[in-house]
């Protein structure tokens, strides 16, 4: 059992991950439902719900933060991320093809594929920076 452990110690991160992101989405449905029962509730009584807990529903429910409004309308702050990862993953991908060049530890053509993963990220993130700029 040790044995196993030490081998996919790593894959301990991607579980939390999912863990948190399916906590995080449980939170955000159980917020929307006691909304709308509370909604239910003023209906009932005949009197109209307050502005605030209407804005509650017009949240997506898989939002992360309170500040989704704020960037709905901002194609350019939304733009910036596309730009920070057209840069990150080239800055990366050159790095491990130089590391694959390099042949770094004996490893060239694992880096050679961690390269060739990058790119492409580069590549979607290019593309969608440049398609979001025009939308904008």
């Amino acid at each position: 059992m040790e044995d196993l452990f030490r081998s996919y110690w790593w894959l301990l991160f991607p579980l939390a991950w999912f863990i948190y992101g399916g906590f995080n989405s449980l939170l955000n449905y159980r917020r929307q439902k006691d909304t709308l029962d509370l909604i239910k509730t003023y209906a009932a009584k005949g009197q109209e719900p307050p502005e605030a807990l209407l804005k509650v529903l017009e949240r997506p429910i898989d939002a992360d933060d309170d500040s989704w409004h704020s960037r709905r309308g901002e194609g350019s702050r939304m733009n910036d991320g596309n730009w920070f990862s057209v840069v990150l993953f080239g800055v990366m991908g050159v790095g491990f093809a130089y590391a694959s060049w390099a042949d770094i530890y004996g490893a060239g053509e694992a880096f050679l594929i961690v390269a060739f993963v990058l790119g492409a990220l580069c590549l979607a993130s290019l593309v969608s920076a440049l398609m979001g700029r025009r939308r904008g």
